[in-house]
């Protein structure tokens, strides 16, 4: 079936043209109804279309007054939600009093309330058929737990349906990312209005592409972190990261898959650059598990670009129809593009970017009268996954003598034989000098956040390297860094490796040329 997704563009106040009609709702949790109404107007400046007011949240709760007084000074329309203890909520008393006061919201002027499907046959026999023409009744399930099947999905949106739900609602646990496909899938079949999310990191991309597979509106924290439900964006993440208001069924799909992966900032990266030549397309994170049965599961065309993290480098390589020969001679793969015809193809930009980067420290100011300033360099590489085969790859082809430094030595070794190199264990590293001048390069994640003071190799064998480089970016100045340059050495920042590797991600993923002062810019914060 089609995609359908409302195409009518108009002007929001205050805001850009908006391609789609999806809302964006803020919950409002807070302790006192004063609270609430400084948190409404946050909502109002922050750009949501909507408040949920989570009135299990009150500390003190006067029915009539206090809903009077939420209707009538918010400056958004307001969903109502009273959240009990059996689904998730905070509300732990007499189940009557609740029902009643969402009827009474209802009454007195809320755009929409939100009623369990647990609840909602005692609520409409309360009702007696005086349901509000103004007011439009959510009814939602909640599973925290899992996602379950399509089938079982697609059973549950029927009884909601059947309930008397002007809008079906229902949240699902992501346990893997290919559970989100199965929320999509019944999203984009809806026939009637129909919000759903899936919870937690894994479920990210529910959140972000309502407005592609056609949702009724997502909801984003005014916050970080105070969240009403787990994996919950912020509103300004939405509007000004993601780009939410200008997406559509047309937008193609892009991200970086790693585990860990919520510290990468490639989506700040090519979602602004997108946003600056109206490029239709999203970059998200994406929290994967098993590479092959992601790729399994969104094979569709939509699906048009990766970047690929740590530790799937290596896997992903066996997921590619076809493999730019670098990448196969290195044995990893950061980039995959997705074909006209479906099919994956794979490539290598993280030496390209790690090596210029180094190269230019070496060079300075001064630039190189003949060959690469690494020919004949001792380059110690710490680390034989994906980054490390690349960046060894790349040293040795500009006339490096390498060295493999790894945790355990076998893999070392097995990485040196296939480059061409020396294999050390990482506990040999600190006592590893038979010359000065070295270059150092960590392609682990020793010294990434949150394990920030961690190193790889103690600051005295610093003393010996002319140059160190760290791929970690998050922090910028890793204690490595530090130490490095307090030893007197130059350095070079993971965030230089990123940005060299990402223009010629850029322009695979959009055709178009990379605008390197934008990148350069974006990162500069960093």
């Amino acid at each position: 079936m089609e995609l359908v997704v409302d195409s009518g563009v108009k002007k929001m106040e205050g805001e850009a043209m908006r391609k789609n009609q999806t809302l964006i709702c803020a919950p409002i949790m807070a302790d006192s109804v004063d609270q609430m109404l400084i948190l409404m107007q946050k909502a109002k400046t922050s750009g949501a279309d909507l408040v949920e007011v989570r009135v299990d949240s009150l500390k003190s709760f006067n029915p009539r007054p206090d809903i009077d007084t939420l209707i009538k000074q918010c400056p958004l329309p307001t969903l109502f939600t009273y959240r009990p203890t059996w689904e998730g909520g905070q509300y732990a008393g007499d189940e009557m009093s609740r029902l009643d006061a969402l009827r009474l919201a209802m009454e007195l002027g809320a755009d929409y309330i939100d009623v369990e499907l647990k609840a909602i046959d005692e609520f409409n026999n309360a009702l007696h058929g005086n349901k509000s023409e103004k007011c439009k009744l959510i009814v939602s399930s909640h599973n925290y737990e899992s996602t379950p099947s399509a089938e079982d999905l697609g059973n549950l949106v029927a009884r909601i349906q059947a309930s008397g739900a002007d809008i079906v609602k229902f949240a699902t646990t992501a346990q893997d990312i290919t559970d989100v496909a199965r929320v999509f899938q019944i999203t984009v079949h809806s026939q009637v209005p129909i919000i759903a999310m899936v919870m937690g990191e894994k479920g990210l991309m529910s959140r972000i592409l309502c407005p592609k597979f056609g949702g009724y509106l997502t909801f984003g924290t005014l916050e970080m972190g105070k969240v009403s439900a787990p994996g919950q964006p912020t509103v300004e993440d939405l509007l000004n990261l993601y780009n939410f208001r200008q997406l559509g069924p047309d937008t193609k799909i892009f991200g970086i898959i790693g585990k860990p992966v919520s510290h990468s900032k490639s989506p700040l990266l090519y979602n602004e650059s997108f946003r600056s030549v109206g490029f239709n397309g999203v970059f998200m994170h994406l929290l994967v598990d098993d590479i092959a049965n992601f790729f399994r599961t969104y094979s569709s065309l939509d699906f048009a670009g990766f970047s690929c993290t740590i530790p799937h480098k290596e896997a992903a390589l066996d997921c590619c129809a076809e493999i730019d020969p670098t990448a196969k001679a290195i044995g990893a793969v950061n980039c995959i593009i997705r074909r006209p015809d479906g099919k994956l193809f794979g490539c290598n930009t993280d030496y390209i970017g790690a090596i210029s980067a180094i190269e230019e420290g070496l060079q300075g100011s001064q630039p190189s009268i003949s060959g690469s300033p690494l020919a004949g360099k001792l380059f110690v590489v710490i680390g034989a996954g994906g980054a490390g085969k690349a960046i060894a790859y790349g040293a040795k082809e500009k006339g490096a003598r390498v060295v493999i430094a790894n945790r355990t030595y076998e893999r070392a070794r097995e990485l040196a034989i296939v480059v061409g190199a020396e294999a050390l264990s990482l506990d040999e590293l600190s006592n590893f000098h038979p010359e000065n001048d070295m270059i150092l390069a960590n392609t682990t994640s020793i010294g990434m956040q949150p394990k920030v003071d961690d190193t790889p190799i103690s600051k005295e064998a610093l003393k010996h390297y002319s140059l160190v480089f760290d791929a970690v970016y998050t922090p910028k100045i890793t204690r490595l860094l530090r130490e490095a340059q307090e030893s007197g050495a130059k350095i070079v920042t993971g965030v230089e490796m990123f940005i060299g590797q990402a223009y010629e991600q850029y322009e695979r993923f959009t055709g178009l040329p990379a605008p390197k002062e934008l990148f350069k810019n974006i990162m500069s914060t960093y």
